[in-house]
């Protein structure tokens, strides 16, 4: 659409806070009929006048009075209007000076006109501040949809929608357009799936079990608990004490054999060997005076004899050279210094399914607790992206790894403060923490088809503009809704497409294609359980 004049195309009849309804001009040109058709779009723009200010609004919905069939264009027509901004004053160049909220409020009678493309492109317009561009506005794609970088990364934003909606492809692609501006950056993605390992080429240090060291004597007691206890309630109660004596006394070894001396509790990241660990829980076993019965020690030692055989396990339970390598994975995961690669993709697919959760959990309170510690001085930002929130910060509390939860919610509430950002992409919105998702200053909503999840998105929504939600069933692939303080205004944006090199490979595999001629053989079937038995 490229409107070059603006057209009345009704009045106010009411006006309710943010909500302003109504009636619509019936015109008689052919010409200016079809302009006003175009201008009145869910979810197009329009503008009302009052005696001091233009005030912005998003058109929310469209109805009739008595509505009879055939339609008639004689039928009054009524809109609804959320209003969301206004222009007090213009620029030296004549041009709109716009502004979040409303402070005059349209009268009865005021005129509603239709926005121009020279309207557009002012609303719209590059931001003053450090910005990127990532496609068009959806009702006229001639113009450019800029986000603010600093409010988009440093203040939480998340992108949702159901599956196809283009979720991975948009989150690819900011990313993309930032480190084409910003090429030191430090980002840290959780890919469940390994579908973002060729998106960012070069630039990214790919992660995965193969080549990752991620030591059990990181993790903190509940970590290394849910990793090496029974998950039976009432044996895990009895096998926590016993395992945290164990691992006190392996790691005073391990500082007194290096003559360190510092003050240390069973969460120090302090180096400590498995086999110390298994030498106590054996000499606890044989004393005369134990309270605990043998099974609870043996089913310690057990699972950690078990995990460190697992070839699955072997990035994390290794006995063989144990030393001090924290600094070393931090530089690594964080891109200190970045070598180029602005960003490390942590490949979870790979790993066993009950480890994943701690692996996760470990992470993220790592980066948080290396933020809290930093130089203030010298810090940088840090951006964590979760692909699959919902798995880690569930809305349900009784679901999910309680320390991951409280590690997300911890970098939610209190991450800004310490220069690191959350990016939350998820496809079932509603399974999301509220409080996690409320702490998100801008959200890109996609295409989603189920009431439930809409509830829950405009419940959440940072903006009056619940109205644009009406187009979420509708929404094609690769368009959002987008709201929050990273954009001048909100609006609806249809997201550049990717070359096919950088795509993640998120897509659903082809039936028609798969099975319109033999693809499978013994040879394939034969491939795989190699695979599957060498975990690789």
């Amino acid at each position: 659409m490229d409107q070059q004049t603006s057209l009345e195309i009704g009045q106010v009849i009411s006006v309710a806070g943010s909500k302003v309804t109504g009636i619509m001009v019936k015109h008689s040109d052919a010409q200016q009929t079809e302009q006003a058709a175009n201008a009145t779009q869910v979810g197009s723009i329009v503008t009302i006048k009052t005696p001091s200010s233009l005030v912005f609004g998003v058109l929310a919905s469209l109805t009739t009075q008595d509505p009879s069939y055939p339609f008639s264009s004689d039928q009054t027509r009524i809109t609804e209007i959320d209003l969301v901004g206004e222009s007090l004053r213009q620029d030296e160049a004549g041009n709109l000076i716009f502004q979040r909220g409303v402070s005059i409020y349209p009268g009865l009678g005021a005129t509603i006109l239709s926005t121009t493309s020279r309207d557009l492109a002012q609303i719209y317009a590059q931001p003053s501040k450090p910005s990127i561009k990532v496609g068009a506005l959806r009702q006229d794609l001639s113009q450019p949809a800029y986000l603010k970088v600093d409010e988009l990364v440093g203040k939480h934003f998340a992108i949702l929608g159901h599956s196809g909606t283009g979720k991975s492809c948009a989150i690819t692609l900011l990313l993309r357009t930032i480190f084409d501006d910003y090429p030191d950056g430090h980002v840290v993605m959780f890919d469940p799936h390994d579908e973002y390992t060729k998106t960012f080429g070069d630039r990214a240090e790919v992660i995965t079990p193969d080549n990752l060291q991620l030591p059990y004597w990181l993790l903190n007691f509940e970590e290394i608990t849910e990793a090496l206890c029974s998950h039976e309630p009432g044996n895990r109660e009895v096998e926590a004490p016993l395992l945290k004596e164990a691992i006190i006394e392996a790691k005073k070894a391990y500082m007194e054999r290096n003559g360190e001396r510092i003050p240390f509790t069973v969460d120090t990241p302090i180096p400590y060997h498995l086999n110390k660990v298994v030498e106590h829980l054996n000499a606890a076993m044989g004393r005369l005076n134990r309270t605990e019965k043998p099974q609870a020690y043996q089913r310690i030692i057990y699972r950690i004899e078990s995990l460190k055989q697992d070839s699955r396990y072997r990035f994390m339970f290794f006995n063989t050279n144990v030393h001090d390598s924290m600094g070393d994975i931090l530089s690594r995961l964080l891109r200190m210094p970045g070598e180029n690669k602005p960003i490390s993709i942590i490949g979870l697919a790979g790993m066993p399914s009950e480890i994943v959760d701690v692996v996760v959990s470990l992470l993220c309170r790592m980066i948080f607790d290396f933020a809290v510690w930093g130089d203030k001085e010298r810090s940088v930002p840090i951006l964590m992206i979760c692909e699959e929130a919902h798995r880690y910060a569930p809305h349900d509390p009784d679901l999910g790894f309680a320390p991951t939860r409280r590690a997300i919610s911890r970098i939610a509430k209190e991450g800004r403060k310490y220069g690191v950002s959350l990016g939350l992409v998820t496809q079932r919105p509603s399974e999301i923490s509220e409080m996690i998702i409320s702490q998100c200053s801008t959200l890109f909503i996609m295409r989603m088809s189920t009431e439930y999840d809409q509830n829950f998105v405009a419940h959440v929504l940072p903006e009056t503009a619940a109205g644009l939600l009406l187009a979420l069933p509708v929404l094609r692939t690769q368009e959002a809704i987008a709201v929050g303080e990273a954009v001048n205004f909100p609006m609806m944006i249809y997201f550049e497409a990717l070359d096919s090199e950088y795509r993640p490979s998120s897509d659903t595999r082809s039936v028609s294609q798969g099975w319109l001629e033999e693809q499978a053989d013994r040879e394939l079937v034969d491939r795989t359980i190699e695979r599957w038995r060498n975990q690789k």
